[in-house]
């Protein structure tokens, strides 16, 4: 493999992982009070279980779509958010939790896997390739931790 291919790979999984100049998912997401998890401050769109159940939900989408063909995504937008504000009970935020971690970890095998051209389109798709959706999930991601850091702040959970 190429180095240049390899350096690639190496700054994607980078990039999911670390976020880069941006906060990572696990200071994002640790020590959030359960009485807070459902809470929208003032003027926000979403309360923090919102906002994280969208990255498990979007994240699991973009996944799925990369590696299975026969993958169907939720519906737009309804499926990519929780019917409800607030967790059904004081588990559910880390069982999200866990379940981003997990999917994360393997969007960054498929990454590393070698024998997966990252230039060459998804053969289901119209045109998407796994850097595209890497590159989608990055900045994806990146986006909804910003919010999810503003939204612990505005609600005085952010250490």
């Amino acid at each position: 493999m190429p180095a240049s291919d390899q350096s690639l790979r190496k700054h994607l999984v980078s990039l999911l992982k670390d976020g880069g100049a941006h906060v990572g998912f696990d200071g994002a997401v640790r020590n959030m009070p359960f009485d807070l998890q459902g809470e929208s401050p003032k003027g926000a769109d979403h309360s923090p279980w919102q906002l994280l159940e969208h990255l498990r939900i979007a994240q699991w989408d973009i996944l799925e779509f990369s590696r299975d063909s026969k993958h169907v995504s939720p519906k737009f937008p309804d499926g990519y958010w929780p019917s409800s504000p607030t967790p059904p009970d004081n588990h559910a935020w880390e069982k999200s939790a866990d379940a981003f971690r997990a999917d994360l970890k393997a969007m960054i095998k498929l990454i590393e896997n070698e024998s997966i051209d990252l230039f060459s389109k998804i053969p289901h798709g119209d045109g998407q390739t796994v850097l595209r959706e890497a590159l989608i999930l990055a900045d994806h991601n990146s986006y909804h931790l910003g919010q999810l850091v503003i939204l612990r702040r505005l609600l005085g959970a952010w250490e």
